[in-house]
């Protein structure tokens, strides 16, 4: 079971989304999607907000394969590194890999910063709450209760 967060703020956030779910569906069985979260954007903040969802998803790939194909996706969807953190139609991030831990320099999981992360962690609870971390063995669920409130504001969007 792997756990992905998607992000857009160029374009037509929604519809980017929405493409990148419909390709996810081609990497294995899609098992739950998350309501669509506007969120501000951290740390380059002079940008547009963000939509974000999280998405479950089963694989028989492996973590190399999979985020081999999830660049591929970016790139097709017009995705350009030209900024750190910069503005993107569309970033697609792996948060968990099962119970995997892997450390690569193309590949850290899980994601080294998820659990500091509201627009991560709140879609991520809304799918799958007592899903635990593997390095701080807690849940999904804990771990956004533990975020202090100034951890930027995410506004829930609706089923989609």
């Amino acid at each position: 079971m792997v756990y992905i967060s998607l992000g857009s703020n160029l374009g037509d956030r929604t519809a980017n989304l929405r493409t990148a779910i419909g390709r996810l569906c081609e990497l294995g069985n899609l098992v739950a999607v998350s309501s669509f979260y506007e969120t501000e954007p951290v740390e380059v903040t002079d940008q547009p907000w963000f939509l974000n969802c999280a998405v479950g998803l089963k694989t028989e790939m492996t973590p190399r394969q999979f985020l081999s194909k999830l660049l591929k996706i970016e790139r097709q969807m017009g995705r350009r590194r030209l900024r750190p953190k910069g503005p993107r139609t569309i970033d697609i991030d792996i948060l968990l890999f099962g119970n995997s831990i892997v450390q690569t320099p193309q590949l850290n999981v899980p994601h080294p910063a998820m659990h500091q992360r509201r627009f991560v962690l709140q879609p991520f609870s809304e799918i799958a709450p007592d899903v635990r971390h593997p390095v701080f063995k807690r849940k999904i669920s804990e771990l956004l209760e533990a975020l202090p409130g100034s951890s930027g504001q995410v506004k829930k969007q609706g089923k989609n």
